[in-house]
């Protein structure tokens, strides 16, 4: 009988069969599945993984290989979207095209498009580089609030330098003005204090959520590195903040930095008029989506009545919970776009294939472009993830400055010619693009553009220029440590 001419396989033969069978169906469905809807690149990494390490790459792939937001958040954020856009077709008619270069208009078209707010006239912006002077600001806004003060942040820790801030949020509370905190959970979890934080707010009168927490336990579960990013404050919806600042001391609380030395560098804007509304809007679309409750009158559109003069603004959000990469579509159009100079200040630059042939192909074609980066970066994988493309970077012709360490140059903005200035919590990294919500500014104002030139100045007097002789000449250690981190970033 056939039964009798073959060997039939038993014990560990048998479970060596049906592991090389399994291994093998793993490897073939993935070749199918991760292809869909991501970067070649990103896929082509997912692959490398699966198919050395089959078992644990498809784990990790069914971890953190979806970055879409639950089914709820998408439709709150869809919905809200629709209200903006049919609440504001009047108001964006009656912004009269920028008297400048035709490319701009068609950049707030895009942003109206992709995020939907229009761009608004009659703001005026302020610029603060200090730390402790935006943290001071913050506060001294609170202090005069009447009715409302609504909080984002991915980080925020209770500290000496943010204390005066949470005195000010809790006296607000107590005077009967409400009060709304959202905070990242596992941003705020990584760094020291975080209990001391949650039971600072437990005891106040604020209101409070975690954002996108990880709480499998209240079936609160997620893709684990899906981050809320953004940093805003709004008080009374005239007044707010953003930037790249989180609510923490500029040591991140870390002993080890203090005793290097290393610092965060930041840069924030304050900004006054309607375009104050619009970051409310994002505020009340992440608290609808934490809590479920809808800020209704924070949601009105026909305060955002706009007027000439003053400076255009426009407020770009981004993030999984939108189809499309916002904030890399508005980066990419205006690195085209540039006719003279861009200036870039990033902490991560990781950047996709369309952000390196936008930015190097501005470089050839004779656009004076400028790269500031953290001479050592905070983060081990990702610095030396973004200082594999310095070497593509330099043979374009883009200059790259490093801000000298144990400083870390933390601001995220960009200008370009003199006509746009870009201000925001995005990096211009793969993580920041798909990963992350981030909020970005668009500030269409000479006026402002000076006020960032005057920074992007001071970050030249004191940054060291990377030359393309030096970089072809590091160990090769160093490359092959870089260009093994490069390939880790495309993993999304």
């Amino acid at each position: 009988m056939l039964w009798t001419a073959l060997e039939i396989p038993t014990g560990s033969a048998l479970l060596s069969a049906i592991i090389l069978l399994v291994d093998l169906a793993i490897r073939l469905a993935m070749l199918g599945i991760v292809p869909g809807n991501r970067r070649p690149t990103t896929a082509m990494a997912w692959l490398l993984l699966i198919f050395f390490l089959p078992f644990v790459g498809f784990l990790l792939f069914l971890m953190f290989g979806n970055f879409r937001l639950s089914r709820r958040r998408r439709e709150t954020q869809a919905a809200i979207n629709a209200r903006v856009v049919a609440g504001t077709r009047e108001i964006a008619a009656q912004v009269p095209p920028y008297d400048g270069p035709e490319w701009i208009n068609s950049a707030v078209e895009l942003n109206r498009e992709l995020g939907s707010f229009p761009a608004l006239g009659a703001n005026t912006v302020e610029l603060i580089e200090g730390y402790q002077d935006s943290l001071d600001a913050m506060a001294a806004e609170i202090r005069n609030a009447k009715y409302y003060v609504n909080a984002e942040f991915y980080i925020m820790s209770v500290d000496d330098s943010t204390e005066k801030l949470f005195r000010e949020l809790e006296a607000a509370a107590d005077r009967g003005v409400r009060v709304r905190v959202l905070f990242d959970h596992i941003g705020s979890l990584r760094v020291p204090g975080y209990r001391e934080l949650v039971r600072r707010l437990k005891a106040s009168k604020m209101e409070w959520r975690r954002m996108l927490p990880l709480l499998p336990v209240k079936g609160q579960w997620r893709r684990p590195d899906l981050r809320n990013h953004r940093k805003i404050l709004v008080v009374d919806g005239h007044v707010g903040f953003t930037g790249s600042q989180n609510l923490i001391e500029p040591f991140y609380r870390k002993p080890n930095n203090k005793k290097a030395g290393r610092e965060w560098v930041e840069l924030m804007i304050r900004l006054e008029g309607p375009i104050v509304g619009t970051l409310n809007v994002l505020f009340a679309t992440d608290w609808s989506s934490e809590t479920e409750e809808t800020l209704s009158r924070q949601l009105d559109t026909e305060q955002w009545d706009t007027f000439t003069g003053g400076v255009l603004c426009q407020v770009v959000p981004s993030g999984p919970g939108f189809v499309t990469e916002n904030n890399l579509r508005l980066f990419n159009t205006l690195l085209y776009s540039a006719q003279h100079t861009i200036t870039i200040s990033s902490p991560y630059f990781v950047p996709d294939d369309s952000l390196l042939y936008a930015i190097t192909t501005a470089a050839q074609r004779g656009v004076r472009v400028e790269l500031f980066v953290s001479e050592a970066g905070d983060q081990f994988l990702v610095h030396h993830a973004q200082r594999s493309y310095y070497e593509a970077l330099l043979r374009a012709g883009v200059r790259i400055f490093l801000y000298p360490k144990p400083l870390v140059l933390h601001a995220k903005h960009f200008t370009v010619d003199d006509d746009v200035a870009i201000i925001g919590s995005s990096n211009m990294d793969m993580r920041s693009f798909s990963l992350n919500l981030e909020v970005t500014v668009m500030m269409i104002d000479k006026g402002v553009v000076d006020q960032m030139h005057v920074v992007e100045e001071h970050y030249r007097d004191v940054s060291r220029e990377l030359l393309l002789d030096e970089w072809v000449n590091r160990p090769v250690l160093a490359r092959w440590v870089d260009n093994v981190a490069r390939l880790t970033a495309t993993l999304q």
